[in-house]
Parts: structure tokens; sequence; C-alpha cells
């Protein structure tokens, strides 16, 4: 009864009216009405760090079922990169030497999900330009000799054809060829014959025999993940530098992972490539064709459209006079451009200071260059293959850095045909003025940056022009 008096005089006392009615709920309800709230923030949220080349990090917030591309796509639209569909998420263990680009579909979550506490593994932010190199030019990762095709095949099977059946259901091709195979528990390598089919992978008992009784089941890629051995030497005392391998979702150490060592690294990225195809399909096919999947609330609007010109649709332009017009003749055009490129080279001879007045190249050509994205100071050799490697090794893809051997000189790095290649840049000096050249004092540039824009654009010396270089980004 005292209680009921309580609650009697409580309720007597008159109500004070709420400037703010919009602001209130129902003391029966929650707190936050999730009816009221976007449908995006019902979804569990984590954050995940992403580590830059430079070693710089960056936290995100994201939801439970962000998958890759996605926070590529984050990342892209918040440091303000251009997207050129090659940022790529990738994953690093530490503690074993592997790594793997994440597949663009794949749940972030379910990734970290596989880690064990104690180790130190990483989320890495960078490009890669041979993601879906697969499917613009299937010629450079299917040599002949490593494929062999159904015997209903009778008709030459073009490479185009070959992608068309690794994405089929019905048939698909055979890879055949020899690899190291690390024996199960012991410290030492065995040289295999291997085949890839759509039942898994396996390795002959009996030299290069195909015959049922023969072939011994090595793996299959449901329930686990393949990685490259990025230092394979050290660690596992591999044969070879193009070592990879498979790592089961539930992994319990280095003891379960099934570890491969090719000769070359066109070999490995035939393995590699293939083994992608037979476990993703149709899916990566989707991945290369739509280059942005929302799924996680990123908006594509903002990204600058990339647009590809056709080197046959470009035509030579005279502009000296009053109107504009075509350059028919092919020798005049030569002509054009050889000045041109007189011109250009004049006019680079000089470059503002910080004051904005023009200073001699020669006080400056030695520095001007370490501004550029592409030029990284006092790496080794074996840096800048790993570098390279990491951004893949698609033709075209470079850096410049000092030479170690000689203080005076710069090497360029270059990707071409499945191998790295360098070139030493020598400093040249005539009636007192530096150049820098590549083949010999033949071409001469003022600074690098010029010999850089050069080679973009014509082939010259090199095996192929520089397309896409490496850069350490920052986070």
């Amino acid at each position: 009864n005292r209680r009921k008096k309580k609650d009697d005089s409580i309720l007597e006392i008159p109500s004070i009216p709420n400037p703010f009615p919009e602001l209130c709920c129902s003391p029966f309800a929650s707190v936050l009405s999730a009816s009221l709230l976007p449908k995006a923030t019902s979804r569990k949220k984590q954050v995940i760090k992403v580590y830059s080349e430079d070693d710089t990090s960056r936290a995100l917030e994201v939801p439970s079922d962000i998958t890759a591309r996605d926070v590529c796509q984050l990342l892209i639209l918040k440091n303000h990169y251009i997207d050129d569909h090659s940022w790529t998420l990738f994953e690093q263990l530490s503690h074993t030497g592997l790594g793997r680009a994440i597949e663009d579909h794949e749940l972030v979550m379910e990734v970290q999900s596989n880690w064990a506490m104690e180790e130190e593994n990483k989320l890495y932010f960078r490009k890669n330009y041979a993601k879906y190199e697969f499917f613009k030019n299937p010629l450079s990762f299917f040599p002949d000799h490593m494929i062999s095709f159904p015997s209903e095949t009778n008709a030459a099977v073009s490479h185009s054809g070959v992608l068309q059946m690794f994405l089929s259901s019905s048939t698909y091709p055979e890879i055949h060829g020899y690899l190291h195979a690390k024996e199960q528990g012991k410290k030492s390598w065995k040289k295999l014959y291997f085949l890839l089919r759509r039942s898994g992978l396996y390795f002959s008992t009996k030299g290069t025999s195909k015959e049922p009784r023969h072939l011994q089941f090595f793996c299959e890629f449901s329930n686990s993940d393949m990685y490259m051995s990025l230092t394979g030497k050290k660690i596992f005392g591999a044969p070879t530098s193009y070592g990879f391998c498979f790592k089961p979702n539930k992994s319990g150490g280095t003891r379960d992972l099934k570890q491969l060592c090719a000769d070359d690294e066109q070999s490995r990225t035939c393995w590699m490539t293939a083994i992608r195809l037979l476990k993703y399909g149709m899916q990566l096919y989707q991945n290369y064709m739509q280059p942005y999947q929302g799924r996680s609330g990123c908006s594509p609007l903002n990204v600058t459209p990339m647009r590809s010109i056709s080197e046959n649709s470009l035509v030579a332009m005279d502009f000296s006079g009053h109107r504009s017009r075509i350059i028919e003749n092919p020798t005049e055009a030569l002509s054009v451009a050889v000045e041109e490129g007189l011109a250009w080279r004049r006019r680079g001879c000089l470059r503002l200071n910080s004051h904005g007045s023009p200073i001699a190249m020669s006080n400056m050509g030695t520095s001007i260059h370490r501004s550029q994205s592409w030029f990284h100071h006092k790496i080794s050799r074996e840096e800048a293959q790993r570098l390279i490697l990491q951004h893949g090794l698609v033709d075209g893809v470079f850096l410049v850095r000092d030479s170690q051997s000689n203080p005076k000189t710069f090497v360029l790095s270059l990707s071409h045909g499945l191998k790295i290649k360098h070139f030493q840049i020598v400093p040249l000096e005539d009636d007192g003025k530096l150049f820098y050249t590549l083949d010999d004092g033949h071409t001469r540039f003022t600074d690098l940056i010029q010999l850089v824009e050069f080679y973009q654009l014509n082939k010259g010396v090199l095996p192929c022009k520089l397309k896409h270089y490496c850069a350490r980004i920052a986070l």
C-alpha cells in the first residue's frame, strides 16, 4: 500500500512539455530502434589494420561481410588514388614467409579467422598488375609444352580457347610438368612429374606415366589456399626461388603445408594460374569483367574512369599555323617528331627552383629524380626484384634505383617475358654538360625524368616500353 501511494503521488505531478518530441522514444522501446537505422548498421563491424609498402598503416572499421575489393575501394576513395583496377589486398604470413593476393570476392574476416593468435600476419594494400593479365594475354601464361587437351578435342585449340575450357564445366585442359615436392615431415625435396586435373593435383610414381595405377593424389583445393613462397630457400631449403604451397584453412602449422617448387618463373606462373582458374572458375571472370561489385556501401561514383587509347588511332598533327592539320606524309611526320624531340630536350635543360626562377640542370641533375614515385633510393638488386614481383610480372613494370656496384650510375629494373632485367643508366659528360644514357651515348637525356618519359613512349633499346612503375605508397 505504501508503494502504491508513492506511485500515485508521482503520477499526480504535472507533466512538463518536451520541446524536442522527435528525440523521445517510448520507455518500453529500445534506445535506438533498428527500424530507424540504415540496414548497413545492423551488420557487425570490426576493425582491420592495412599496411602499405612503406610500412605505414591505417585502421578501418568495416562490416563483417566486407570483401577484399570493397576494402581496396574504400582505401582508394579515402586516399584519392586513381582506380585502374589493379589495386589488390595481400595476405602475408610473416612466420612462414608466405604471401598471396586475396581474391576480390573473398571475405576479409574469413581470411583473418584462419590466423592464429600468436602469428604476426599482415594485410597489405598494393598494386598487382598481373591479377587478371591471363585474360588479356593467355599466351604468356600457358606454354604449349605444359598443356594438353582431352582426347575428344581433335582440332587445335587457341589460347583464348584454353581459357574457355578452363571456365567450362564439361572439359578441362591438363597441366603437366616436373615440380620439386617437399617430403612430408622431412627436410628433403624430391623431383616428381605432376598432373593437374579437375579432380585435383596428382603426381606419377613411375616417371611420366599417366596411367591411373601410377598416379597418386597430392592435394585438392576446396579447403586450402595457395600461397607464393617468398623466402622458401631460407626457411624451407627449397632448391629454387620459385616456390608455392597449399595451406589448409585451419592449419596446425608448417607441418600441414604441402610445398612445391618450380624450375623457373614461367612454370610457377602457369601452375598457379591454372589452379586459380580450377578453384574459382567463372568467379574470376566475373571479377575481371565487373571492376566494382558494391556490397558493403562503397560508392564507385567518385572513381575516375580509366580510358585506354589504341596506338593505331593516334595521328600526327601540325599546330604551327592558324588551323591545325593532319600530317599524312610519313617522312614529314618523322622530321616533325625529331624537331619536337630536340625542342623538348632544350626546354628540359632548364628547371625552376623553389623561387620559380630557372636553374641550370648541371646544378640539380643528380637530385631532381628523387621526388618521382618510380625512383627507389639505395635499394639492392634483390629488393628491386621483390618489389617488381609483388607488383606482378607484366611486361613494362619497372623502377629506377641507385647502382650498388657504381655509386655514380643508376639501374633501370624492368619486367619482360616473366623475367626481371636490369639496365645500367650511365652518366655522360659532354662539353661541360651532364647527360644520361642507356645506349652508350646514342640517345642522351638531361635528367632521369626525361629518360623515363622517353622510354614510356618509345621502346628504343629496351625489350618493351615502360608501362607501370613500382611505388611505395603511403596510407
